[in-house]
C-alpha cells in the first residue's frame, strides 16, 4: 500500500531512528541552502516515481521554488536539524510532527493557490507548511490548538520575516470565520469527517485539502472543491497517516 506519513513518532519513528544519521555539526546557511536544493532534486525524482499512485507526477514550479526557499531547519528542534532535509516527518514536541517534505509539497500543489489567494491552515505545528504557502499566496491564516506550538510558531514567523502569516490558538474544527471566505483551506490533521464549518468558510470556487479517516488508522487525502453554486465534490488522492484533529468537537 502506498502510504505517506505525518504521524506521531511511534513504530515508524523507531524504524527511522535506525536509519544512518548525518554527521552532527554546525551547518552554516550556505550548507543548508545546498541541502535544500538537494532535497528538492530528490523530491522531484520521488514525485515522478510515485506519480501513478498520487495522480501528480509533476508539481508546479511555484511549489518547488517555495520548497527550495523556505529553511526547513528553522522549523525543527535543534537536535533534529541534521535531518531537516530528509524526506521524513520529524518530532516537534507535544506528540506532534512536522510533515515529510513530499507531503508538504504535494498538499501545496493540490491546493492550487496563487498570489491573490487567502489561505486558512488548520494545524500550524512548527509553521513550516504555512511558510511554504506564504511564498505563493497573498496571506495565510493558521490555527493551532496546542498553545505552546502556536506561540512558538508566531515568534518564528516574526523572527524569519514572514509578514503575511497570522497565527491563532484555537480549535481548527470550527475554522476562523472572521476572515472567511477562504480561497484555500488546508488541514494538516486527520478528521473523521470533513468539518461543516470549514466547508461553510470555503469560498465558491475554492479548494480544501484534508486527510479524512479514523485515528491511528490509514486515512485518505482528499481534495474538496466548491463550485460557484456551492456544490461540493471530493477527489481521493492517496492513503496517508496524520495526527488526529483534536478539540471539543
Amino acid at each position: 500500500m502506498f502510504i505517506h506519513s505525518a504521524i506521531r513518532i511511534g513504530a515508524v519513528g523507531l524504524a527511522m531512528a535506525l536509519l544512518p544519521a548525518r554527521v552532527s555539526g554546525r551547518n552554516d546557511e550556505a550548507e543548508f541552502a545546498q541541502m535544500r536544493q538537494e532535497m528538492v532534486s530528490d523530491l522531484k525524482r520521488y514525485t515522478r516515481r510515485f506519480g501513478d499512485e498520487s495522480g501528480s507526477p509533476t508539481l508546479s514550479d511555484e511549489v518547488w521554488a517555495s520548497m527550495e526557499k523556505v529553511p526547513r531547519h528553522q522549523f525543527v528542534p535543534d537536535d533534529e536539524r541534521d535531518y531537516a532535509y530528509e524526506n521524513r516527518p520529524l518530532p516537534i514536541g507535544y506528540g506532534q510532527t512536522i510533515s515529510q517534505p513530499y507531503i508538504v509539497a504535494l498538499m501545496t500543489d493540490l491546493a492550487q493557490a496563487d498570489k491573490d489567494d487567502i489561505v486558512l491552515e488548520i494545524g500550524t505545528g512548527s509553521g513550516y507548511q504555512a511558510a511554504v504557502f506564504s511564498e505563493i499566496a497573498a496571506h495565510v491564516y493558521t490555527m493551532e490548538i496546542v498553545e505552546p506550538l502556536a506561540e512558538a510558531a508566531a515568534r518564528r514567523f516574526e523572527n524569519l520575516g514572514y509578514t503575511n502569516i497570522t497565527t491563532r490558538t484555537g480549535d481548527g474544527y470550527y475554522g476562523w470565520p472572521e476572515h472567511a471566505p477562504y480561497d484555500v483551506i488546508l488541514v494538516t490533521a486527520a478528521a473523521t469527517g470533513i468539518p461543516p464549518p470549514l466547508i461553510t468558510q470555503l469560498k465558491p470556487g475554492g479548494r480544501m485539502v484534508i486527510p479524512v479517516g479514523e485515528v491511528f488508522f490509514t486515512q485518505q487525502l482528499l481534495v474538496l472543491r466548491k463550485d460557484d453554486q456551492g456544490k461540493v465534490t471530493t477527489q481521493h488522492i492517496l492513503p496517508v497517516r496524520f495526527v488526529p484533529l483534536t478539540g471539543d468537537h
